[in-house]
């Protein structure tokens, strides 16, 4: 297939490009800056410059083409993401019209913090809360299937981690430096799932190629890592103390992050392995903060 990708210099999409290119599929890679552009043309796809403020022009581009992975999200405002989940909604609308009736692939990239609300352990048959953040373009995303496109969601875990990550694990580390402790909220058995960067391009790339349409998959290898274990991890790396702080302290500890760190949000990807054949094969979230490669202080590695 010849796809198009947004976000593919991100992080994540990094890591789904070149996952694209080795099985075979040919790749249009969004790019608003010439930075992201060399880097693309680097890894071998071709470039498609636009930003997510022209929802039209990704139309065109994504109709010129035989599938759609969406992993691009405005940051520029953080925390305060309102603004750029409306706008990400809007590119799934215009995107997902380009794409009726074609039953082509559009990969939509969301949460399971989206189904934090779940008691236990959350599924792929569960689905987020109308009127959440981000949940709109979840639930949008997925009724595209009735209007003849081979949609999908792929719910990320909030820790998406490996070499180079700057997100959630990123964050509590650097709290834990700049606090000279590694807390957890309570008693530290609300549970986070996790998935390795290049486990998650394996699952972009099989939701691209045989998601079935109205897909909800899960992107979580560790279904739930207590968060006292996450901060026990991060004490061993800094060498640091860890200690619990109460619920009521978390978001002066943890600021943005305050609440997420007291969130349990176990979530289950079975039958994502067993519809794809998706095979996680990387070191789990602990393993990988026991390499000591999040402790470096020179950022990317």
């Amino acid at each position: 297939m010849r796809v198009f990708v947004t976000g593919g210099s991100g992080f994540i999409g990094s890591a789904v490009v070149p996952e694209l290119l080795g099985a075979g599929h040919r790749v249009l890679a969004l790019a608003r800056s010439d930075r992201s552009a060399e880097a693309l043309r680097a890894a071998g796809a071709e470039v498609h410059r636009g930003s997510l403020d022209d929802p039209e022009d990704l139309a065109r581009a994504a109709a010129g083409t035989d599938g759609v992975i969406h992993l691009a999200f405005n940051h520029d405002d953080f925390p305060n993401l309102t603004l750029a989940a409306e706008g990400d909604l809007r590119v799934i609308e215009v995107i997902g019209a380009a794409l009726e009736g074609s039953d082509r692939p559009f990969v939509v990239t969301s949460g399971t913090l989206m189904l934090a609300s779940v008691e236990g352990v959350a599924t792929e048959e569960d689905t987020p809360v109308p009127g959440t953040y981000r949940s709109d373009s979840d639930l949008a995303a997925l009724a595209l299937a009735e209007c003849g496109v081979r949609s999908a969601v792929v719910r990320l875990a909030p820790t998406v981690h490996g070499r180079g990550d700057q997100g959630f694990v990123a964050r509590l580390i650097d709290v834990a430096r700049e606090k000279g402790v590694a807390a957890y909220v309570g008693d530290g058995t609300n549970r986070w799932p996790a998935i390795h960067r290049l486990d998650a391009a394996s699952l972009f790339r099989l939701a691209l190629e045989s998601a079935p349409a109205g897909s909800g998959l899960h992107g979580a290898a560790d279904e739930g890592v207590p968060f006292k274990d996450i901060a026990a991890a991060i004490g061993r790396g800094l060498d640091v103390p860890v200690k619990s702080i109460p619920a009521d302290e978390a978001q002066a500890h943890f600021g943005w992050l305050g609440t997420a760190a007291s969130i349990d949000n176990a979530t289950s990807s079975e039958r994502t392995r067993k519809l794809l054949g998706w095979k996680p094969e990387q070191p789990g979230l602990i393993a990988d903060l026991e390499e000591g490669h999040y402790f470096q202080k020179t950022g990317l590695l």
